[in-house]
């Protein structure tokens, strides 16, 4: 079971209702990040958060509803970010290595909001899944744009290579998360540098080298 945030000591009463709601997510981020939709409860959520189980269903609706309000604000706070590395621009390695540490930054008050975005197992038909994939979409074009970039090299031109580097990108984002989230003592700059040392690793060629120096 996720550690009870302060709410759950102090209570939120008081509180304006946009932070209690900010809470609730908070605390259901917590809970779906470590158990999945399927697996959450709405009464651990409630505890979290430091409220009642039926003043999280007064704001939110369902489960349901709450696990999609989660995942709209994950993809938001990750996606708008690399946007802004996206329309900066760069060589490839420098959009890669500023994605990475776009999205740590973005996970660094969250860390489970990757997981909500990744759970698999909120119904098909429901607004939960859907939110998800939405996001989830979202981040893989901006992926797909990115990796676009390596054609500039004359390295990647095939559209299928293309698919397959951008899955290979993303099941990497993936692993450094899912690393950190397993060492959550380590800090989103340190995981933007470990990340860094293995996309040189994996991807140190001569090509990418000239890109950098001119």
């Amino acid at each position: 079971m996720p550690p009870a945030s302060p709410s759950a000591r102090t209570g939120t009463k008081g509180l304006p209702r946009a932070l209690r709601e900010e809470l609730i997510l908070d605390a259901a981020t917590a809970e779906f990040g470590h158990y999945g939709h399927a697996g959450a409860s709405l009464s651990a959520i409630a505890a979290g958060a430091g409220v009642s189980k039926q003043l999280v269903l007064g704001y939110f609706g369902s489960k349901d509803a709450l696990f999609a309000a989660c995942a709209s604000r994950a993809g938001t706070a990750i996606a708008d970010r690399v946007d802004a590395v996206l329309a900066a621009g760069g060589t490839p390695l420098t959009l890669a290595e500023g994605t990475l540490a776009a999205i740590f930054a973005a996970l660094a008050p969250r860390p489970h909001d990757w997981n909500v975005l990744n759970d698999r197992t909120p119904p098909a038909d429901s607004v939960a899944h859907q939110a998800a994939r939405s996001a989830r979409l979202r981040i893989a074009a901006q992926a797909r744009a990115g990796v676009g970039t390596l054609a500039t090299l004359d390295a990647v031109t095939d559209a299928d290579d293309l698919e397959i580097l951008t899955d290979i990108w993303m099941g990497s984002v993936s692993a450094l998360v899912g690393w950190w989230l397993r060492h959550p003592d380590r800090s989103a700059a340190e995981m933007t540098e470990r990340g860094r040392r293995a996309l040189l690793a994996l991807a140190h060629t001569p090509a990418l080298d000239d890109q950098e120096n001119h």
